[in-house]
């Protein structure tokens, strides 16, 4: 049955409360956050090897690595134990309070909004390189990228995930081909990474480069917590939930890996660190058309799989602060017949398409990093106030992620790490985004939180926490 004729099959009765369709299963999960991430080895991770060089760029691969590999295990864990719409926000509502829940929120908006943002970016940019003509630019292109996929959402979220499956596949076939096209077991025939990194270049800026590197080595992996976006519309969370973020993960680790291998073969670090397009220039220094024909339609595909997948996130999180009366409960509207948060897609729409005018794709990416690290540091924080306040045994979980707290002290200190890098780079678009979050932390306080009824925002039947 379609999606629609399942909508349509469920159409409420008048005065029932409409609620989004639980029909996701593990695929779907895989999808929205491979999706979402895949983006990151085709733009983005190499501009690692600008701040560094080239074994920069692969060691913070791994460090970051073990970063995103934290924040899956503890998503895996809180979210299927807390199945809700918007994600780390439902889980900051319940387990830190109403204050530390609004600003994760926007965490989460503006990290997915900026990450779409550079993605339809990355669309237009190519499209006017590979067209080569006199006087056309982006624009054009980054519109139709936003407002088609904004129109797919608005649709329903199983025909959005079904499309996320399919082209995300074949995005991340088409690194596949190439890893394979240029025989990477016999190094020097294809490939000259002995060449191109060598003892005197291989660390050009010393560890201070590698440190610096952690900025945009984070674009390999950023995104793949959007997975527990999808919560409250799959249908086993104890069991799709995790089994789909950390599938998700090991998914990507494997691409990074290959890419950086790849093009630190291929392309010397100077340019790596340069070009917004490291895979379709190194499918282009093969001479092969084919590969150069595949590597552009992965990139295209990648950027709108991911596109596709933030819109999804960005408009649900912002659907659960309208729910909650964080925001005029106008947002929290479900579409009667697709049984979407319409209204949360609809606002941020112009939001997108204003930002994607202004910005760079540097800028966007760095916004999208600053917001993401803050909701990881949260998240490290989060996880040990849950275990202490309810132990294991205490309420049924979902999924128990091991090696507690071990996770949590590394995503926290790689966090720490990241932030200096940041600081080090984009240290005035740091101290403005905190500035931005302490002032609407403010207006919450002092002004909003007078609307929220405090009784309804917390859903989960457990006992009360130890130590209250």
């Amino acid at each position: 049955m379609s999606q629609a004729a399942q909508a349509t099959a469920q159409v409420p009765a008048p005065g029932q409360r409409i609620s989004l369709l639980r029909v996701l299963g593990p695929a779907h999960v895989w999808a929205l956050g491979v999706g979402i991430v895949l983006v990151g080895e085709f733009t983005g991770w190499n501009f690692s090897a600008d701040k560094g060089g080239a074994l920069a760029a692969l060691i913070t691969c791994w460090f970051v690595g073990i970063l995103y590999t934290s924040v899956a295990m503890i998503d895996s864990e809180v979210t299927s134990t807390v199945a809700a719409a918007g994600g780390q926000y439902a889980q900051a509502k319940h387990v830190v309070g109403p204050l530390m829940a609004f600003n994760v929120a926007l965490y989460l908006v503006f990290a997915y909004t900026m990450l779409q943002v550079s993605d339809a970016i990355l669309v237009g940019d190519l499209m006017v390189t590979v067209s080569a003509t006199e006087g056309l630019t982006r624009h054009a292109f980054v519109v139709v990228t936003i407002v088609v996929l904004a129109w797919l959402n608005y649709r329903g979220v199983l025909m959005t995930l079904n499309v996320n499956f399919i082209i995300t596949a074949l995005a991340y076939a088409s690194i596949v081909i190439l890893f394979f096209s240029v025989q990477p077991w016999s190094q020097g025939v294809v490939l000259k990474l002995n060449e191109l990194v060598t003892p005197e270049n291989a660390l050009p800026y010393g560890w201070i480069g590698v440190i610096a590197a952690f900025q945009f080595a984070i674009w390999y992996y950023l995104g793949i917590e959007g997975t527990t976006q999808a919560a409250e519309e799959v249908r086993s969370p104890s069991r799709s939930l995790p089994y789909g973020t950390m599938a998700g993960m090991i998914t990507l680790l494997i691409a990074a890996a290959i890419t950086w291998y790849v093009c630190a073969s291929l392309l010397p670090w100077e340019y790596l660190g340069f070009t917004f397009f490291p895979l379709f220039d190194a499918a282009r220094v093969t001479g092969s058309p084919t590969l150069e024909f595949i590597l552009f339609w992965g990139t295209v595909l990648s950027a709108v799989a991911s596109a596709n997948g933030c819109i999804n996130d960005a408009a649900r999180a912002w659907f659960s602060l309208g729910r909650d009366r964080y925001l005029p409960t106008w947002f929290s509207a479900v579409h009667p017949k697709y049984r979407t948060p319409y209204r949360s897609i609809l606002f941020l729409l112009p939001i997108a398409l204003a930002f994607a005018f202004i910005a760079d794709l540097n800028q966007a990416i760095t916004f999208s990093i600053l917001s993401g690290v803050l909701q990881y540091t949260f998240m490290s924080i989060n996880i040990v106030m849950f275990r202490n306040k309810w132990p294991l045994g205490s309420i049924r979980r979902g999924y128990t992620h091991p090696f507690h707290p071990i996770p949590a002290i590394c995503l926290f200190l790689l966090c720490a790490i990241t932030f200096f890098a940041i600081f080090l780079g984009f240290g005035s678009q740091l101290i403005a985004m905190v500035i931005f979050y302490v002032i609407v932390s403010l207006w919450f306080h002092f002004y909003r939180y007078r609307y929220v009824r405090r009784g309804d925002q917390f859903t989960m039947p457990w006992p009360k926490p130890q130590g209250y």
